[in-house]
């Protein structure tokens, strides 16, 4: 099957999984599961491998589903345990508590939604989004018991944050990837202006949006009263006798930050020799937060702490265990979409969308987005249709190249649903069910993107 029937049978596979998770109370992991073989089989995704006679194999749907499910533990699997260690010792030793005393002395007792929205925002531009949330949530986590905010609302500005700079702003690797292929890779800081400033509207409606919902939906996390809550800080204040002091508490989260952005500017800036090499294994995820790791486990030792050791560890596995299967099923999902018909008819039916202008890369984006669940993939696959159409669209100009780079980052976060991994990150670590994740995550990347493409808009209006 392909063209309009395939996307109809999307359409209504996206529709059944959701009814399994929210209305029949279907395991997410089941559910993502189940609906992926059957749309696999329907867009025809043979059951075994065959051989073709030019030696070339077409995965059966067993080894599609085997290659989904294995690309999350090949690709951000370690990264969520060691950030899900490193926010687990950071609550141990009471450094969690530390940082949040720190925020909000900078910006004060009343705006604690804001402070961690733009604590994600800096956060993801040299980091992936999934890896931020998990660093930052025990932060957001300990910034609730201290002011008694919505635990639902600092979720929501927490990954809306860290969203933001994910798809708009380089080094991360989509809107770099996407500057070069629309040539205008060597005009980074007018990308990263307009990515920067795209951003505003973005976090605005997110705060906005954030507030809102925090008032709705309520997380397993979430405290019952003012009084309940300055208590329980207070008594957590105690139990530790003497936190850490600032700096120990934000290195194990601040140092693998440094080490991945000094990878991407290293890679920006063609650095050579064993200064590159160095960068390079630094900064890569795995390894910057084995570092972090480290950093906490010696502010453990540090604290007389060593002997909790082997059971935070196991806690911390038994908790992330669920999230990593459930992510590793919406992986699946992407995959077995990927392995249909559904992106080339789309790339074979791009000219139709041609004169709508700015939108039409923000539509492309949002629909590969929603399709296939990667922002970075939903980007670097935008750009490479639209490459060749960019005289014709009318923006071949830097200016416009740049803008265009822009919409697609809004169109690529529009909109992070059950196939995509962030939406798993975040609504487990928010205490949240799928269902309140539709109302909060999926929600809030929407309001993104409908503030962003409208900022961008109006900006295209004055750019040439």
């Amino acid at each position: 099957m392909t063209g309009i029937p395939l996307l109809i049978v999307f359409v209504l596979a996206i529709v059944a999984m959701i009814l399994l998770i929210s209305k029949l109370k279907v395991h997410p992991f089941i559910a993502i599961l189940l609906v992926s073989v059957v749309f696999g089989l329907i867009g025809g995704i043979p059951l075994t491998d065959i051989k073709n006679d030019d030696g070339t194999t077409i995965s059966g749907i067993a080894s599609v589903v085997g290659a989904g499910f294995s690309s999350t533990f090949s690709s951000i699997g370690i990264v969520i345990i060691f950030g899900a260690l490193i926010g687990t010792l950071l609550e141990a030793t009471g450094a969690a508590l530390k940082l949040a005393d720190i925020v909000v002395k900078i910006v004060g007792p009343k705006h604690p939604e804001l402070a961690i929205e733009l604590m994600g925002w800096v956060v993801s531009i040299p980091v992936f989004c999934d890896s931020g949330f998990v660093v930052l949530n025990p932060i957001r986590k300990a910034l609730v018991k201290k002011t008694g905010v919505s635990s639902v609302a600092m979720t929501v500005c927490l990954s809306a944050g860290l969203y933001a700079s994910h798809v708009f702003i380089p080094p991360t690797p989509g809107p770099i990837a996407a500057a070069n292929t629309l040539n205008v890779g060597d005009h980074l800081l007018l990308v990263m202006g307009l990515g920067a400033l795209v951003s505003i509207p973005a976090l605005a409606g997110a705060y906005v949006y954030a507030k809102f919902i925090g008032k709705k939906v309520k997380a397993t996390d979430e405290a019952v009263t003012d009084g309940e809550i300055v208590q329980t800080y207070e008594e957590l204040v105690a139990s530790y006798k003497k936190l850490p002091s600032g700096f120990m508490s934000l290195a194990p989260i601040l140092v693998p930050i440094v080490l991945m952005a000094l990878s991407n500017v290293a890679s920006i800036l063609n650095w050579t020799g064993t200064v590159r090499t160095l960068c390079t294994f630094f900064g890569t995820a795995i390894v910057a937060l084995a570092v972090g790791v480290i950093l906490a486990i010696i502010q453990l030792l540090t604290s007389g702490m060593g002997k909790k050791l082997y059971d935070l560890t196991n806690d911390t596995l038994k908790t992330v265990g669920p999230i990593l299967f459930v992510t590793a099923a919406g992986s699946v999902l992407g995959k077995v979409i990927s392995s249909t018909d559904i992106v080339p008819f789309i790339k074979d039916n791009a000219s139709a969308l041609q004169t709508i202008g700015i939108f039409f890369p923000f539509l492309l984006a949002a629909i590969l987005k929603t399709a296939q669940g990667s922002s970075t993939v939903a980007i670097t696959t935008t750009a490479g249709i639209l490459a060749p159409l960019m005289e014709v669209l009318g923006m071949a100009s830097p200016a416009m190249g740049a803008l265009c780079v822009i919409a697609i980052g809004a169109g690529a976060m529009t909109v992070s649903h059950a196939n995509d991994s962030y939406f798993w990150v975040v609504t487990n670590f928010g205490g949240m069910t799928p269902d309140q994740g539709y109302k909060t995550q999926t929600a809030v990347t929407l309001v993104e993107g409908i503030c962003s493409i409208a900022f961008i808009f109006i900006l295209s209006l004055f750019i040439h």
